[in-house]
Protein backbone atom coordinates (compact mmCIF):
# COMPACT_ATOMS: atom_id res chain seq x y z
CA UNK A 1 0.00 0.00 0.00
CA UNK A 2 1.74 3.49 -1.00
CA UNK A 3 1.36 6.09 1.28
CA UNK A 4 -0.61 9.06 -0.05
CA UNK A 5 1.38 12.59 0.42
CA UNK A 6 -0.73 13.67 3.37
CA UNK A 7 -0.04 10.30 5.16
CA UNK A 8 3.68 10.38 4.37
CA UNK A 9 3.93 13.64 5.43
CA UNK A 10 1.94 12.81 8.40
CA UNK A 11 4.25 9.61 8.97
CA UNK A 12 7.67 11.62 8.55
CA UNK A 13 6.71 14.29 11.34
CA UNK A 14 5.88 10.97 13.66
CA UNK A 15 9.16 9.23 13.00
CA UNK A 16 11.32 12.67 13.61
CA UNK A 17 9.01 12.92 17.13
CA UNK A 18 9.25 9.01 17.65
CA UNK A 19 13.40 8.90 17.19
CA UNK A 20 13.81 11.94 19.02
CA UNK A 21 11.95 10.38 22.29
CA UNK A 22 14.23 7.26 21.19
CA UNK A 23 17.34 9.43 21.67
CA UNK A 24 16.39 11.42 24.91
CA UNK A 25 15.33 8.17 26.63
CA UNK A 26 18.43 6.06 25.68
CA UNK A 27 20.80 8.85 27.10
CA UNK A 28 18.60 9.21 29.92
CA UNK A 29 19.21 5.72 30.69
CA UNK A 30 22.85 5.65 29.83
CA UNK A 31 22.71 3.90 25.93
CA UNK A 32 20.33 1.58 27.17
CA UNK A 33 16.38 1.21 27.10
CA UNK A 34 14.37 3.31 24.46
CA UNK A 35 11.03 1.55 24.06
CA UNK A 36 8.64 2.97 26.71
CA UNK A 37 8.49 6.71 25.70
CA UNK A 38 9.13 6.22 21.96
CA UNK A 39 5.88 4.45 21.69
CA UNK A 40 3.88 6.59 24.35
CA UNK A 41 5.18 9.62 21.80
CA UNK A 42 3.92 8.10 18.79
CA UNK A 43 0.71 6.72 20.14
CA UNK A 44 -0.58 10.10 21.48
CA UNK A 45 0.63 11.96 18.77
CA UNK A 46 -0.49 10.04 15.75
CA UNK A 47 -3.47 7.07 16.75
CA UNK A 48 -3.08 5.99 12.74
CA UNK A 49 0.04 5.58 12.53
CA UNK A 50 0.51 1.52 13.30
CA UNK A 51 -2.22 0.88 11.19
CA UNK A 52 -0.86 3.01 8.39
CA UNK A 53 2.65 1.41 8.60
CA UNK A 54 1.69 -2.43 8.57
CA UNK A 55 -0.83 -1.85 6.31
CA UNK A 56 2.19 -1.43 3.27
CA UNK A 57 3.18 -4.95 4.32
CA UNK A 58 2.08 -7.12 1.41
CA UNK A 59 2.02 -10.67 3.91
CA UNK A 60 0.42 -8.93 6.88
CA UNK A 61 1.06 -9.38 10.23
CA UNK A 62 1.75 -12.37 12.23
CA UNK A 63 0.86 -12.19 15.60
CA UNK A 64 2.46 -14.49 18.31
CA UNK A 65 0.87 -14.62 21.45
CA UNK A 66 -0.07 -17.21 24.63
CA UNK A 67 1.38 -17.04 28.08
CA UNK A 68 4.29 -19.33 28.00
CA UNK A 69 7.11 -19.05 25.25
CA UNK A 70 6.49 -15.64 23.07
CA UNK A 71 9.64 -13.89 22.83
CA UNK A 72 11.56 -18.06 22.00
CA UNK A 73 8.59 -18.52 19.46
CA UNK A 74 8.83 -15.27 17.70
CA UNK A 75 12.76 -15.27 17.11
CA UNK A 76 12.26 -19.07 15.74
CA UNK A 77 9.17 -17.91 13.57
CA UNK A 78 11.08 -14.84 12.32
CA UNK A 79 14.79 -17.35 11.52
CA UNK A 80 12.06 -19.50 9.53
CA UNK A 81 10.75 -16.84 7.44
CA UNK A 82 13.67 -15.05 6.56
CA UNK A 83 16.00 -18.16 5.80
CA UNK A 84 12.58 -18.79 3.21
CA UNK A 85 13.51 -15.48 1.46
CA UNK A 86 11.32 -12.91 3.74
CA UNK A 87 12.22 -9.87 5.10
CA UNK A 88 10.57 -9.70 8.31
CA UNK A 89 10.19 -6.61 10.71
CA UNK A 90 9.43 -7.88 14.07
CA UNK A 91 9.82 -6.25 17.84
CA UNK A 92 12.95 -7.40 18.38
CA UNK A 93 13.32 -6.32 21.89
CA UNK A 94 10.64 -8.45 23.34
CA UNK A 95 8.56 -5.17 24.34
CA UNK A 96 5.12 -7.16 23.47
CA UNK A 97 2.70 -4.11 24.31
CA UNK A 98 1.45 -2.11 21.71
CA UNK A 99 3.75 0.48 22.82
CA UNK A 100 6.81 -1.47 22.30
CA UNK A 101 5.49 -2.65 18.72
CA UNK A 102 5.78 1.46 17.79
CA UNK A 103 9.09 1.47 19.50
CA UNK A 104 10.21 -1.18 17.28
CA UNK A 105 8.69 0.56 13.99
CA UNK A 106 10.56 3.60 14.72
CA UNK A 107 13.79 1.54 14.04
CA UNK A 108 12.69 -0.36 10.62
CA UNK A 109 10.70 2.31 9.10
CA UNK A 110 12.64 5.25 6.42
CA UNK A 111 12.41 8.82 7.38
CA UNK A 112 9.42 8.94 5.23
CA UNK A 113 7.35 5.95 7.58
CA UNK A 114 7.65 3.57 4.60
CA UNK A 115 8.46 -0.33 5.27
CA UNK A 116 10.21 -2.45 2.74
CA UNK A 117 9.50 -5.61 4.74
CA UNK A 118 7.14 -8.79 3.24
CA UNK A 119 5.73 -9.47 6.62
CA UNK A 120 5.53 -8.94 10.11
CA UNK A 121 6.22 -11.00 13.32
CA UNK A 122 5.17 -9.69 16.36
CA UNK A 123 4.82 -11.29 19.83
CA UNK A 124 2.20 -9.60 21.79
CA UNK A 125 1.42 -9.65 25.78
CA UNK A 126 -2.01 -11.66 25.85
CA UNK A 127 -4.38 -8.19 26.85
CA UNK A 128 -2.18 -5.51 24.74
CA UNK A 129 -2.64 -8.19 21.78
CA UNK A 130 -6.66 -7.00 22.08
CA UNK A 131 -5.87 -3.47 21.61
CA UNK A 132 -3.49 -4.29 18.82
CA UNK A 133 -6.02 -6.30 16.60
CA UNK A 134 -8.54 -3.46 17.48
CA UNK A 135 -6.02 -0.98 15.38
CA UNK A 136 -4.72 -4.13 13.02
CA UNK A 137 -6.52 -7.49 12.00
CA UNK A 138 -3.42 -9.95 11.80
CA UNK A 139 -3.17 -12.26 8.84
CA UNK A 140 -2.18 -15.16 10.85
CA UNK A 141 -2.40 -15.62 14.83
CA UNK A 142 -0.17 -18.04 16.73
CA UNK A 143 -1.81 -18.88 20.16
CA UNK A 144 0.67 -21.18 22.01
CA UNK A 145 -0.84 -22.26 25.23
CA UNK A 146 -3.30 -20.83 28.68
CA UNK A 147 -1.54 -21.01 31.88
CA UNK A 148 -1.89 -19.40 35.19
CA UNK A 149 0.30 -16.01 35.20
CA UNK A 150 0.35 -12.56 36.99
CA UNK A 151 -3.22 -13.81 38.54
CA UNK A 152 -2.94 -10.14 40.19
CA UNK A 153 -3.01 -9.17 36.46
CA UNK A 154 -5.18 -11.20 34.79
CA UNK A 155 -7.33 -12.64 37.58
CA UNK A 156 -8.02 -16.09 36.46
CA UNK A 157 -7.30 -18.45 32.97
CA UNK A 158 -10.40 -18.31 31.40
CA UNK A 159 -10.61 -14.59 30.91
CA UNK A 160 -6.86 -15.31 29.76
CA UNK A 161 -8.05 -17.29 27.35
CA UNK A 162 -11.12 -14.56 26.39
CA UNK A 163 -8.36 -12.65 25.18
CA UNK A 164 -6.80 -14.79 22.85
CA UNK A 165 -10.12 -15.69 21.50
CA UNK A 166 -10.79 -12.19 20.70
CA UNK A 167 -7.35 -12.12 18.89
CA UNK A 168 -8.58 -15.19 16.88
CA UNK A 169 -11.87 -13.78 15.89
CA UNK A 170 -9.85 -10.46 14.43
CA UNK A 171 -7.20 -13.14 11.94
CA UNK A 172 -8.12 -12.67 8.88
CA UNK A 173 -6.14 -15.67 7.34
CA UNK A 174 -5.26 -18.55 9.77
CA UNK A 175 -5.53 -18.84 13.19
CA UNK A 176 -2.59 -22.07 14.43
CA UNK A 177 -3.48 -22.84 18.33
CA UNK A 178 -2.08 -25.77 20.54
CA UNK A 179 -4.39 -28.88 20.16
CA UNK A 180 -3.21 -29.87 23.57
CA UNK A 181 -5.11 -26.79 25.23
CA UNK A 182 -8.01 -27.37 27.10
CA UNK A 183 -9.19 -24.06 26.41
CA UNK A 184 -7.36 -23.19 23.30
CA UNK A 185 -8.37 -26.13 21.36
CA UNK A 186 -11.63 -26.48 22.71
CA UNK A 187 -14.46 -26.64 20.17
CA UNK A 188 -15.70 -23.40 22.20
CA UNK A 189 -13.15 -21.66 21.29
CA UNK A 190 -12.50 -22.41 17.50
CA UNK A 191 -16.02 -22.95 16.97
CA UNK A 192 -17.08 -19.64 15.66
CA UNK A 193 -13.65 -18.35 13.96
CA UNK A 194 -13.90 -16.99 10.38
CA UNK A 195 -10.10 -17.66 9.86
CA UNK A 196 -8.87 -21.40 8.82
CA UNK A 197 -7.68 -23.11 12.02
CA UNK A 198 -4.34 -25.07 11.73
CA UNK A 199 -2.87 -26.69 14.91
CA UNK A 200 0.48 -27.75 16.48
CA UNK A 201 1.05 -30.43 19.34
CA UNK A 202 2.75 -33.27 20.92
CA UNK A 203 2.07 -37.01 19.71
CA UNK A 204 0.95 -39.66 22.07
CA UNK A 205 4.18 -40.43 23.19
CA UNK A 206 4.83 -37.19 24.41
CA UNK A 207 1.78 -36.12 25.87
CA UNK A 208 2.24 -36.56 29.36
CA UNK A 209 5.08 -34.33 29.28
CA UNK A 210 2.76 -31.39 28.23
CA UNK A 211 0.32 -31.05 30.84
CA UNK A 212 -2.10 -27.80 31.00
CA UNK A 213 -2.81 -25.79 33.88
CA UNK A 214 -5.75 -27.51 35.07
CA UNK A 215 -3.68 -31.09 34.84
CA UNK A 216 -1.04 -29.00 37.38
CA UNK A 217 -4.22 -28.26 39.98
CA UNK A 218 -5.59 -31.65 39.81
CA UNK A 219 -2.69 -34.38 39.98
CA UNK A 220 -3.81 -35.61 36.33
CA UNK A 221 -1.70 -36.32 33.45
CA UNK A 222 -3.29 -35.35 29.66
CA UNK A 223 -2.57 -39.41 28.23
CA UNK A 224 -5.93 -39.78 26.44
CA UNK A 225 -6.09 -39.73 22.70
CA UNK A 226 -6.37 -35.95 21.57
CA UNK A 227 -10.39 -36.66 19.90
CA UNK A 228 -11.30 -38.70 22.46
CA UNK A 229 -14.10 -36.22 23.41
CA UNK A 230 -13.74 -37.17 27.01
CA UNK A 231 -14.13 -33.80 28.72
CA UNK A 232 -11.46 -32.23 31.65
CA UNK A 233 -11.92 -30.23 34.36
CA UNK A 234 -11.50 -26.49 34.06
CA UNK A 235 -12.66 -23.41 36.30
CA UNK A 236 -15.22 -24.65 39.30
CA UNK A 237 -15.08 -28.16 39.80
CA UNK A 238 -17.22 -30.11 37.78
CA UNK A 239 -17.22 -27.34 34.94
CA UNK A 240 -15.94 -29.09 32.01
CA UNK A 241 -14.03 -28.06 28.85
CA UNK A 242 -15.26 -29.41 25.42
CA UNK A 243 -12.45 -31.14 23.54
CA UNK A 244 -11.18 -30.70 20.57
CA UNK A 245 -12.96 -32.31 17.54
CA UNK A 246 -10.84 -34.36 15.45
CA UNK A 247 -10.40 -32.00 12.98
CA UNK A 248 -7.99 -30.59 14.47
CA UNK A 249 -5.40 -33.06 14.61
CA UNK A 250 -2.08 -31.14 14.41
CA UNK A 251 -0.53 -29.88 11.26
CA UNK A 252 2.99 -30.01 13.18
CA UNK A 253 3.42 -32.20 16.26
CA UNK A 254 6.48 -33.57 18.09
CA UNK A 255 6.27 -36.98 18.20
CA UNK A 256 9.20 -38.52 20.05
CA UNK A 257 12.43 -36.82 21.62
CA UNK A 258 15.60 -38.49 22.99
CA UNK A 259 17.94 -35.76 23.87
CA UNK A 260 17.94 -33.55 21.18
CA UNK A 261 16.97 -35.93 18.42
CA UNK A 262 13.40 -35.51 17.50
CA UNK A 263 10.52 -37.08 15.47
CA UNK A 264 8.92 -34.13 13.75
CA UNK A 265 5.57 -35.18 12.26
CA UNK A 266 4.13 -32.35 9.08
CA UNK A 267 1.06 -32.96 7.52
CA UNK A 268 1.34 -36.58 8.18
CA UNK A 269 5.01 -37.50 7.29
CA UNK A 270 7.44 -37.87 9.75
CA UNK A 271 10.83 -36.19 9.53
CA UNK A 272 14.27 -36.90 11.78
CA UNK A 273 15.47 -33.31 13.29
CA UNK A 274 18.12 -32.75 15.91
CA UNK A 275 17.86 -29.65 17.60
CA UNK A 276 20.14 -27.26 18.47
CA UNK A 277 17.85 -25.21 21.09
CA UNK A 278 18.04 -27.53 24.51
CA UNK A 279 14.48 -28.24 26.34
CA UNK A 280 11.47 -29.73 25.44
CA UNK A 281 8.85 -26.87 25.97
CA UNK A 282 11.09 -24.80 23.44
CA UNK A 283 11.37 -27.74 21.14
CA UNK A 284 7.73 -28.08 21.17
CA UNK A 285 7.44 -24.20 20.67
CA UNK A 286 9.48 -24.84 17.72
CA UNK A 287 6.81 -27.05 16.03
CA UNK A 288 4.24 -24.11 16.59
CA UNK A 289 6.61 -21.97 14.81
CA UNK A 290 7.08 -24.16 11.99
CA UNK A 291 3.20 -24.78 11.89
CA UNK A 292 2.77 -21.13 11.67
CA UNK A 293 5.01 -20.24 9.18
CA UNK A 294 3.65 -22.85 6.86
CA UNK A 295 0.78 -21.33 7.05
CA UNK A 296 1.97 -17.95 6.07
CA UNK A 297 4.04 -19.17 3.45
CA UNK A 298 1.70 -21.48 1.61
CA UNK A 299 2.13 -22.85 -1.53
CA UNK A 300 6.16 -21.17 -1.34
CA UNK A 301 7.13 -23.08 1.50
CA UNK A 302 10.19 -25.08 1.29
CA UNK A 303 9.86 -27.89 3.91
CA UNK A 304 13.48 -29.60 3.57
CA UNK A 305 14.37 -25.85 4.08
CA UNK A 306 12.22 -24.78 7.19
CA UNK A 307 13.20 -28.13 8.52
CA UNK A 308 17.29 -27.19 8.77
CA UNK A 309 16.39 -23.90 9.97
CA UNK A 310 14.44 -25.67 12.74
CA UNK A 311 17.38 -27.74 13.40
CA UNK A 312 19.30 -24.25 14.02
CA UNK A 313 17.12 -22.63 16.27
CA UNK A 314 18.16 -20.81 18.98
CA UNK A 315 16.44 -19.44 22.17
CA UNK A 316 15.91 -15.99 22.92
CA UNK A 317 17.79 -13.72 25.47
CA UNK A 318 17.44 -15.62 28.58
CA UNK A 319 14.92 -18.87 27.85
CA UNK A 320 17.41 -21.18 27.77
CA UNK A 321 20.01 -18.99 26.94
CA UNK A 322 23.97 -20.69 27.72
CA UNK A 323 26.69 -18.34 28.57
CA UNK A 324 30.25 -19.47 29.16
CA UNK A 325 32.06 -18.03 32.46
CA UNK A 326 34.93 -19.53 34.69
CA UNK A 327 35.41 -22.15 31.45
CA UNK A 328 31.63 -23.78 32.34
CA UNK A 329 28.40 -23.20 31.21
CA UNK A 330 25.89 -21.01 32.64
CA UNK A 331 22.12 -21.50 31.45
CA UNK A 332 19.16 -19.15 32.07
CA UNK A 333 15.68 -20.72 32.81
CA UNK A 334 13.01 -18.28 32.68
CA UNK A 335 10.21 -19.08 35.31
CA UNK A 336 6.92 -17.12 35.59
CA UNK A 337 4.62 -19.51 36.35
CA UNK A 338 4.04 -23.28 37.54
CA UNK A 339 3.89 -24.78 34.11
CA UNK A 340 7.06 -22.69 32.66
CA UNK A 341 9.20 -23.66 36.43
CA UNK A 342 7.78 -27.49 35.52
CA UNK A 343 9.64 -27.61 32.27
CA UNK A 344 13.01 -25.83 33.19
CA UNK A 345 12.97 -28.53 36.22
CA UNK A 346 12.11 -31.05 33.65
CA UNK A 347 15.29 -29.84 31.00
CA UNK A 348 17.57 -29.33 33.68
CA UNK A 349 16.51 -33.14 35.20
CA UNK A 350 17.46 -33.97 31.45
CA UNK A 351 20.92 -32.31 31.43
CA UNK A 352 21.99 -33.85 34.76
CA UNK A 353 21.23 -37.10 33.22
CA UNK A 354 23.02 -36.87 30.33
CA UNK A 355 25.98 -34.68 31.52
CA UNK A 356 26.27 -35.00 35.12
CA UNK A 357 25.54 -32.55 38.04
CA UNK A 358 25.05 -28.91 38.02
CA UNK A 359 25.48 -25.91 40.58
CA UNK A 360 21.57 -24.40 40.95
CA UNK A 361 20.55 -20.83 41.71
CA UNK A 362 17.20 -19.87 41.75
CA UNK A 363 16.43 -16.07 41.78
CA UNK A 364 12.68 -15.00 42.45
CA UNK A 365 11.48 -11.09 41.79
CA UNK A 366 8.66 -9.92 42.81
CA UNK A 367 8.16 -6.54 40.28
CA UNK A 368 5.33 -5.45 38.19
CA UNK A 369 7.11 -7.44 35.26
CA UNK A 370 7.25 -10.56 37.32
CA UNK A 371 3.61 -10.64 38.96
CA UNK A 372 2.56 -10.03 42.45
CA UNK A 373 1.14 -12.69 43.46
CA UNK A 374 4.28 -15.64 43.95
CA UNK A 375 2.03 -18.12 45.37
CA UNK A 376 2.31 -19.92 42.22
CA UNK A 377 5.42 -21.40 43.70
CA UNK A 378 3.27 -23.42 45.61
CA UNK A 379 1.98 -25.35 42.98
CA UNK A 380 5.50 -26.33 41.93
CA UNK A 381 7.05 -29.79 42.86
CA UNK A 382 10.93 -28.80 43.60
CA UNK A 383 11.61 -32.91 44.91
CA UNK A 384 13.82 -33.27 41.77
CA UNK A 385 16.12 -30.62 43.36
CA UNK A 386 16.86 -33.06 46.44
CA UNK A 387 20.12 -35.22 45.73
CA UNK A 388 21.79 -31.97 44.71
CA UNK A 389 20.04 -29.40 46.28
CA UNK A 390 20.13 -25.61 45.37
CA UNK A 391 23.11 -23.66 46.12
CA UNK A 392 21.91 -20.50 46.22
CA UNK A 393 18.82 -18.41 46.56
CA UNK A 394 18.48 -15.17 45.27
CA UNK A 395 15.85 -12.38 44.57
CA UNK A 396 13.74 -10.22 46.25
CA UNK A 397 11.47 -12.80 47.37
CA UNK A 398 14.78 -15.23 48.03
CA UNK A 399 13.39 -16.12 51.86
CA UNK A 400 9.56 -17.22 50.51
CA UNK A 401 11.74 -19.57 48.05
CA UNK A 402 13.87 -21.03 50.16
CA UNK A 403 10.87 -21.73 52.47
CA UNK A 404 8.93 -23.51 49.80
CA UNK A 405 12.26 -25.54 49.01
CA UNK A 406 12.23 -26.48 52.59
CA UNK A 407 8.64 -27.88 52.24
CA UNK A 408 10.11 -30.45 49.49
CA UNK A 409 13.05 -31.37 51.39
CA UNK A 410 15.82 -29.09 49.33
CA UNK A 411 18.83 -28.37 50.43
CA UNK A 412 20.02 -24.78 50.35
CA UNK A 413 23.68 -23.95 50.50
CA UNK A 414 23.06 -19.79 50.82
CA UNK A 415 20.34 -17.56 51.19
CA UNK A 416 21.54 -14.24 49.19
CA UNK A 417 18.81 -11.36 48.45
CA UNK A 418 21.37 -9.12 46.71
CA UNK A 419 21.88 -10.70 42.96
CA UNK A 420 25.60 -9.76 42.60
CA UNK A 421 26.65 -11.28 45.56
CA UNK A 422 24.52 -14.04 44.95
CA UNK A 423 26.24 -14.53 41.68
CA UNK A 424 29.33 -14.68 43.27
CA UNK A 425 28.51 -17.58 45.95
CA UNK A 426 27.30 -19.42 43.02
CA UNK A 427 30.73 -19.34 41.42
CA UNK A 428 32.32 -20.18 44.02
CA UNK A 429 30.14 -22.94 44.46
CA UNK A 430 30.53 -24.63 41.18
CA UNK A 431 34.44 -24.15 41.33
CA UNK A 432 34.88 -26.05 45.01
CA UNK A 433 32.24 -29.07 43.69
CA UNK A 434 33.33 -32.32 42.93
CA UNK A 435 36.21 -31.73 44.64
CA UNK A 436 37.28 -29.19 42.83
CA UNK A 437 36.60 -30.30 39.16
CA UNK A 438 33.71 -27.82 38.99
CA UNK A 439 30.49 -28.00 37.85
CA UNK A 440 28.07 -26.28 35.03
CA UNK A 441 25.78 -23.52 36.97
CA UNK A 442 22.21 -23.10 35.72
CA UNK A 443 19.86 -20.62 36.97
CA UNK A 444 15.89 -20.25 37.54
CA UNK A 445 15.03 -16.62 37.30
CA UNK A 446 12.14 -14.56 37.34
CA UNK A 447 12.15 -12.14 34.43
CA UNK A 448 13.38 -8.69 36.45
CA UNK A 449 15.72 -10.62 37.92
CA UNK A 450 16.66 -12.35 34.74
CA UNK A 451 17.47 -8.64 33.20
CA UNK A 452 19.29 -7.65 36.64
CA UNK A 453 21.68 -10.83 36.05
CA UNK A 454 22.02 -10.52 32.34
CA UNK A 455 23.29 -7.23 32.71
CA UNK A 456 25.85 -7.99 35.68
CA UNK A 457 26.80 -11.43 33.58
CA UNK A 458 28.15 -9.01 30.60
CA UNK A 459 30.42 -7.26 33.23
CA UNK A 460 32.04 -10.41 33.89
CA UNK A 461 31.44 -12.77 30.69
CA UNK A 462 30.55 -12.00 26.62
CA UNK A 463 26.79 -11.73 26.97
CA UNK A 464 24.89 -11.09 23.60
CA UNK A 465 23.01 -7.77 23.94
CA UNK A 466 19.22 -7.52 23.99
CA UNK A 467 17.95 -5.58 21.52
CA UNK A 468 16.22 -2.15 22.51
Amino acid sequence: MDLSPAASLRSRITVALGRTARLVSRLRGGGSGGTALPGLVVEKTDPGFLARTLGQLPMGVIVVSGTNGKTTTTKMVVQLLREQGLTVLTNRSGSNFVRGVLASLLTEVDAGGRVHHDVAVLELDEAHAVRFVRLVKPRHALLLNVMRDQLDRFGEIDYTASLLHKVALATTGSVVVNADDPRLGAASFIGDLRARVAAFGAGEALRALFVSDDDLRTGARAQEPRASGAAKEAGEEGAPVPQAPAALAPRVSLESLRGRDAVVRVDGTDHDVTFTIPGIHNQLNACAALAVALEALGDRADLPGLLTTLARVQAAFGRGEVLALDGRDVQLSLVKNPAGFRMGLLTAAEAVRSGGPESVMIAINDEYADGRDMSWLWDVEFAGLRAEGVAVVTGVRAWDMALRLRYDEVPVGTVEPDLTRAVALLREAAGKADDGAGRPMRIFTTYTAMLALRAHLAELTDVEEALT
